[in-house]
């Protein structure tokens, strides 16, 4: 595999499943990607905000890795950068193996703490149905495995773009496993 790097950037200002692409995203310290919806220091996913609006915004950004878009091809779905609703598109890097805390520099200056896994929804089937259960099974244990991508808080902005190369900064050992948040 080669080196890491950002492949496409998507935001949206509206609620909608899907984010168009953009030729850059601009992310803020604290925040998230300027002019998107779930950008904010607390919540801002309509679920969580009905729960409780007042928790903190642990899922500014998310990443999923162009490799899943692969995967899915070969079960017959056909997904393209954004249309899961992520900011980032990345290649070359695991981004569902990294331990929690690590940080990912995109570009010259952008930093994402990773905080966990994105929990994929019922709005998954809405787009393509049957998608769900390639996001969301079981492995050979009876565990739950999520494939659709990481969240992260925005711990240094920038700008960032397609091409942009990535750099991992993994945490001090022990590592922690990704959980959904």
């Amino acid at each position: 595999m080669g080196a890491a790097v950002v492949t496409a950037v998507s935001s949206n200002a509206e609620y909608s499943f899907t984010k168009p692409n953009r030729e850059s995203i601009t992310l803020l310290a604290g925040l998230g990607v300027a002019g998107d919806v779930h950008a904010g220091v607390t919540v801002k996913h309509r679920s969580r905000m009905a729960r409780d609006p007042s928790r903190p915004n642990l899922r500014q950004v998310h990443l999923i890795h162009r490799e899943l878009f692969d995967e899915l091809a070969e079960s017959g779905f056909e997904v393209t950068p954004g249309q899961l609703g992520e900011n980032v598109t990345t290649a070359g890097i695991d981004l569902l193996g990294l331990p929690r805390g690590t940080v990912l520099r995109l570009g010259e200056e952008a930093e994402i703490e990773v905080t966990g896994l994105r929990n994929p929804c019922r709005q998954v089937d809405n787009f393509q149905d049957g998608l769900l259960k390639q996001l969301v099974g079981r492995d050979g244990e009876g565990r739950i495995v999520r494939k659709g991508g990481i969240m992260g808080v925005v711990r240094r902005g920038g700008t960032v773009r397609p091409g942009d190369p990535i750099t991992v900064t993994l945490p001090p050992e022990p590592h922690e496993e990704l959980d959904r948040v």
